[in-house]
């Protein structure tokens, strides 16, 4: 058969093509606009615009929200096709699925925009709180939480930090919208992006060194936060003071007012100091303290690897587990209790890294002099008698 046989059904196939690109012919899923023209009790009915009527029931007409609920003949909708022949001929649609594509339409323009928008709180758990924004389930982290809900409970509670997240639910945050993912169904959205946000200006303030005072608003195991300005830092259990502590609240409670140093700054987070204000003991250690000293220590704390004892309020030293005893030890239990005062021997100092080591076995070794064999007396001896022998007479 030759070309010119073929052609009719080539021009034909692009007639039909053409055609049904004037008709504009959906398929399943496209979301169409059209003209509500009967409404009854369990159904709608919409002139698709250029195409066919289509009709909604069911689910699809009654799942949706509320700009659906008083429709009236001559609205103009949108609706989403999910079926182009039903069992009546009919093509299906639904309020339901073009509601939902045009609530992610929507939350990724605000995503771009950075706008605020409200969110309904929902439920919580462990992780943040459940919400909707347009219509959409979406998610807000703790991390996302600003720092005047932040959940923060002594020694990191779970039961209390769940019971500080569900005060929440039932309320509304202001928030924005920082992830969209339509096909994964992921909606993050963020407290804490806007409290930044209303918090810039008095953010570029302060620069690293500044000296800020403010109140302590919270104690957790790893530190300490300071509000001021409006503002909230961290101070690192590191920071708090140059000896070592155990714990916050053993030098600090919520409500005192504390002066430290800004050491960083990482967008909206502060990291303070309070030790950069005081002198370092260390940096003087060498005038109190000698190696071989022989020093009273009490014993703070009670590790396999040893003691750490407190010389004085800002000076500590560890009596490594080796410096007990000059027996092999398995337990140092035996040999010192926190609180007990003991005699130890300084056997090391290091000033740059905040280090001394004590020892209890160096106080039963002796000194050189003590170790040094003595020699034995010996009483001086008698001049040797000389026999003096009569030479015989004549």
């Amino acid at each position: 058969m030759s070309d010119t046989a073929t052609k009719p059904v080539a021009d034909l196939k692009t007639l039909l093509a053409d055609y049904k690109e004037y008709l504009q012919i959906p398929k399943s899923g496209d979301v169409v606009k059209g003209r509500v023209i009967a409404v009854s009790r369990n159904e709608i009915r919409v002139e698709i615009y250029g195409f066919t009527t289509g009709v909604v029931r069911g689910r699809e007409l009654f799942e949706e929200s509320k700009e659906y609920a008083d429709l009236q003949p001559g609205t103009e909708v949108e609706a989403t096709v999910i079926d182009l022949d039903n069992e009546m001929g009919e093509v299906e649609l639904s309020f339901r699925y073009a509601g939902q594509q045009r609530a992610w339409d929507t939350l990724r323009a605000l995503m771009d925009s950075g706008e605020v928008v409200e969110a309904k709180i929902v439920e919580a758990n462990k992780g943040g709180l459940l919400a909707t924004v347009s219509h959409i389930p979406g998610f807000l982290p703790v991390s996302q939480l600003s720092p005047d809900n932040y959940p923060r409970v002594t020694g990191g509670d779970k039961v209390k930090i769940l019971e500080k997240l569900k005060s929440f639910v039932g309320g509304s945050m202001k928030v924005k919208v920082i992830d969209v993912n339509e096909r994964e169904e992921k909606l993050i959205v963020s407290e804490k992006a806007v409290w930044e946000d209303a918090q810039k200006g008095v953010l570029e303030k302060y620069k690293v060194g500044n000296v800020v005072e403010g109140t302590v608003t919270a104690i957790a195991d790893f530190g300490v936060f300071v509000k001021f300005d409006n503002l909230e830092g961290l101070v690192h259990i590191s920071e708090i003071a140059w000896q070592r502590i155990d714990h916050p609240k053993d030098l600090i409670k919520v409500g005192d007012v504390v002066k430290a140093e800004i050491i960083g700054l990482e967008g909206s987070k502060i990291f303070l100091s309070m030790k950069k204000l005081i002198q370092d003991p260390w940096k003087t250690v060498g005038e109190k303290y000698h190696v071989g000293d022989i020093v009273d220590g009490k014993i703070l704390k009670v590790n396999p690897f040893g003691f750490f004892v407190e010389l004085d309020p800002d000076i500590h030293g560890l009596a490594h587990i080796s410096e007990l005893s000059k027996k092999p030890l398995k337990d140092v239990t035996g040999l010192g209790a926190i609180g007990e005062i003991k005699k130890f021997k300084v056997v090391s100092i290091e000033p740059e890294a905040h280090r001394l080591g004590l020892s209890i076995k160096a106080l039963e070794d002796k000194t050189p002099e003590e170790t040094k064999p003595v020699e034995e007396t010996k009483a001086p001896e008698e001049p040797a008698k000389v026999e003096v022998k009569e030479e015989p007479k004549a």
